[in-house]
């Protein structure tokens, strides 16, 4: 058995979001995948996705010019060895970024390919299902306008989520989500590393009596660990990080620093379901609490479904709000009161729909 091909294949499709769209180049975005395409020579295929949004073509730069000639004729079932391979080979070139970004997609394409030899999901290869029902919290995307986040946070309800992460950097629109959605419902607040050490704790004093159950990369740079465990210690609020850590040993890092409540390790990013495995095994040993990073559309979304199914920690899912009627992944990845369900199909148990694929390729 062996690796006939590996293609890297963007897709940007319509999405409606209920408000202004984030602009690329003058024009609103659409919403970017990377899809990974491996064929063996049985003509079996195996999809993944690699981190794109804005950053594809780089990414499917490192696939074309550096993975693909490196995995074509190797045994596909050979996972580990391969990401460790390729992971000495190219590190040169960063441990993080559109290198290792198409090393996660090809490494979910493998497992993905592997579950299909197997007739086997990658739920039960990772350990078995546990719960094929998984509870999701709807993660929406930055608005900046109180009056939309709290339109958009009373819609999520509406549709049945009970837990709400907000993309906001600025305290008024916070508070209208909390005043919108009441006492009830969980909030949580990803800030994308705005901030330094004072600046945060000084936030933390205004966010405090809001009850948020995490605050999600509120320090700037993402690397500096030891501010961000004052923070933990210091601002009242639980923190979570993780989105954009480098690597096994990044997260050791921060969690030996103190720095977290909660591990936010992403599939498309950080390796791979091999990567994901080592990461959650960590968690355990250090009492941190795991909820991957997951605000995809496509297999990467699938393939943080297959990892929660599998996992004893009933972690929540986080979803994309926002509603995409072309998806290539159809159903198999739309939240239906709040959950997604498992796909039964082997590998990760859907595979995408060529037509809408071929229709939404950026050429």
């Amino acid at each position: 058995m062996t690796i006939r091909s590996v293609q890297a294949i963007p897709v940007s499709v319509p999405f409606e979001m209920w408000g202004p769209k984030p602009m690329l180049g003058g024009k609103p975005r659409g919403m970017e995948m990377l899809l990974i395409r491996v064929e063996n020579d049985q003509g079996l295929v195996g999809w993944g996705e690699a981190f794109g949004f804005v950053v594809w073509p780089a990414t499917k730069t490192a696939i074309e010019q550096l993975v693909e000639p490196l995995v074509l004729g190797r045994d596909e079932r050979d996972i580990a060895g391969i990401h460790a391979d390729l992971s000495k080979k190219f590190h040169l070139l960063g441990r993080t970024g559109p290198v290792m970004y198409a090393l996660s997609g090809l490494d979910i394409a493998l497992w993905d390919l592997a579950g299909k030899m197997q007739d086997r999901s990658v739920a039960e290869m990772l350990g078995g299902v546990q719960r094929t029902r998984i509870k999701a919290y709807a993660s929406l995307i930055r608005y900046t306008d109180p009056d939309l986040v709290a339109l958009n946070a009373q819609r999520a309800v509406a549709q049945g989520f009970d837990a709400i992460k907000l993309h906001e950097i600025t305290l008024a629109p916070i508070e209208r989500a909390r005043q919108a959605v009441g006492p009830d419902v969980r909030l949580m607040v990803d800030c994308n590393c705005p901030w330094s050490l004072d600046e945060t704790l000084q936030m933390c004093q205004q966010l405090h009596p809001l009850d948020l159950d995490w605050l999600e990369e509120p320090i700037w740079p993402p690397e500096d660990h030891e501010a961000l465990a004052q923070v933990r210690r210091l601002g009242g609020i639980p923190t979570a990080a993780g989105e954009n850590a480098t690597s096994y040993l990044d997260f050791k890092h921060m969690f030996q620093a103190g720095a977290l409540d909660v591990a936010q390790p992403s599939v498309t990013k950080i390796g791979g379901f091999t990567e994901m495995v080592r990461i959650e095994q960590l968690c355990q040993t250090f009492k941190v609490g795991f909820a991957p990073h997951s605000p995809y559309v496509g297999p990467g979304l699938l393939a943080t479904l297959h990892i929660l199914a599998a996992s004893h920690s009933e972690a929540e899912l986080e979803y994309c709000f926002c509603e995409m009627d072309d998806n290539p992944m159809g159903a198999s990845v739309k939240a239906v009161g709040g959950c997604l369900t498992l796909p039964t199909g082997p590998g990760l148990g859907c595979d995408p729909d060529m037509h809408l694929v071929n229709t939404y390729t950026v050429r």
